[in-house]
């Protein structure tokens, strides 16, 4: 294991990059992560640099094909960082995004605390847990040049491409008596034609990668507080964005969000 110091260091490193809108090629040797336990000790340490308690958690890489994209071979997690958060209708900030990607998620608030234990959780157990589903749009980026070559522990260290999120308005309550699976969504952004995908595509059904998160961060000892809302992973196939670009994600009877993307690029 890396120590204290290297990896408080690497984390000064992203986050430097992260706020200022700059990339590198890859962490120094010295302070790279050679395991996705070191990757999340680095992510960690972001965390403390935020104002806020934590938002919530985000799942990277939860289809087949996100996973040979990035060249890793399961889904990693990620921090949903308060001031990075935007409800439906919000303008959020372009910047310097490398990515230029918006994805469709399915999202949960959680209803009560999962805390770290040597039993897995079921999907049962951790559906139970929440208090909410919403409709969601994540704006993923990377700190590094090529974001595809880097692995596993580099990219969980910088925060497993997270950057911005919005949380759409609570589904019905009937949520819980549908196929989430099979259930479609359909991204729209301006100029483009309408993408669609389905539940399933997020390791096979959204209410499993919910399960895989709990368990990912019980293995690491982090519990899941109440109010923190974890998102699931594209259901789609990411839709490219612009500056000024609106977005749009139906999830037909679970709801829709939407997003501007400011001009200021």
């Amino acid at each position: 294991m890396i120590g204290t110091d290297r990896i408080d260091a690497a984390a000064d490193l992203l986050w430097e990059h992260w706020a200022g809108g700059r990339r590198l090629a890859a962490l120094p040797d010295s302070l790279r992560p050679s395991t996705r336990e070191e990757g999340y000790a680095i992510q960690a340490r972001l965390e403390r640099r935020s104002a806020f308690p934590l938002f919530g958690w985000k799942i990277a890489a939860t289809s087949a094909a996100g996973q040979a994209h990035i060249a890793v071979d399961r889904p990693l997690a990620g921090r949903l960082l308060r001031e990075r958060a935007f409800t439906s209708g919000a303008t959020v900030p372009f910047g310097r995004n490398h990515m230029r990607v918006a994805e469709a998620e399915f999202a949960f608030t959680m209803r009560v605390d999962l805390l770290p234990r040597t039993r897995a959780y079921s999907v049962n157990e951790a559906v139970a847990a929440v208090g909410a589903l919403h409709p969601a749009i994540e704006i993923p980026d990377s700190r590094y040049d090529d974001f595809t070559s880097v692995g596993a522990p580099q990219l969980i260290a910088d925060n497993a491409c997270g950057h911005y999120f919005v949380l759409g308005p609570a589904a019905p309550e009937s949520w819980r008596r549908t196929d989430l699976a099979g259930h479609r969504a359909v991204g729209r952004v301006d100029g483009q034609p309408p993408r669609d995908g389905i539940g399933g595509n997020v390791l096979g059904d959204p209410r499993m990668a919910l399960a895989w998160l709990v368990n990912e961060l019980s293995t690491l000892g982090v519990p899941v507080r109440a109010g923190q809302v974890i998102t699931t992973g594209t259901c789609l196939t990411p839709l490219v964005i612009a500056p000024g670009d609106h977005v749009v994600m139906d999830f037909g009877s679970i709801g829709r969000v939407e997003a501007t993307l400011a001009a200021d690029a």
